[in-house]
């Protein structure tokens, strides 16, 4: 199965988790399969110290799965950092949409979330719209840029235009996914 991947960004605090939080459910009423990417340029751990995984970890093991009867958790290491296309590919082969909070450097269409309480100025504009691949915004206050523009409470009309846009028709809220 080939998957979308549509980046949200934005500046520091601009509200990138909150909306995806809002329009996260809202894609999934469409009957879409959504996967989620966060971006962390930096070194981070998931892991606690003093848990098995943690000791496994520690001990040398490269990878440490936890499994459970509902979820799968996977720590490995790595030698690089993965391209969202290797991440889409290899961790989300099973889902619709990636949604990936950051890569703005990507080469993969973007929808920015931009509050005027965060930052003066978005990232995008009418002058790096198209060179950045964006979509959409979502903003309390106008910006800029020949593209659709939602309010920051309108998740739902948010994922009716990636369903238009990515994935065909839409009606009554689902999918016709019959031939």
């Amino acid at each position: 199965m080939s998957q979308h991947i549509l980046c949200i960004v934005g500046k520091k605090k601009a509200g990138k988790t909150t909306f995806m939080e809002k329009l996260l459910p809202e894609l999934k009423k469409l009957g879409l399969s959504v996967g989620a990417v966060k971006h962390d340029s930096h070194s981070f751990e998931m892991d606690k110290e003093g848990k098995d995984s943690w000791r496994l970890k520690r001990a040398g093991a490269e990878t440490v799965v936890v499994s459970s009867p509902d979820r799968v958790a996977m720590i490995k290491s790595v030698d690089r950092e993965r391209s969202l296309e290797e991440l889409a590919e290899t961790l989300f082969a099973d889902k619709d949409l990636v949604l990936a909070e950051g890569y703005f450097n990507s080469d993969q269409p973007k929808i920015e979330v931009y509050r005027k309480d965060a930052h003066v100025h978005p990232l995008c504009d009418r002058h790096n719209q198209h060179a950045r691949k964006l979509i959409a915004m979502v903003t309390d206050r106008g910006a800029d840029a020949d593209v659709p523009k939602f309010g920051l409470e309108d998740a739902a009309e948010v994922a009716s235009h990636i369903a238009r846009k990515y994935f065909g028709w839409v009606y009554n809220g689902m999918w016709d996914t019959h031939d």
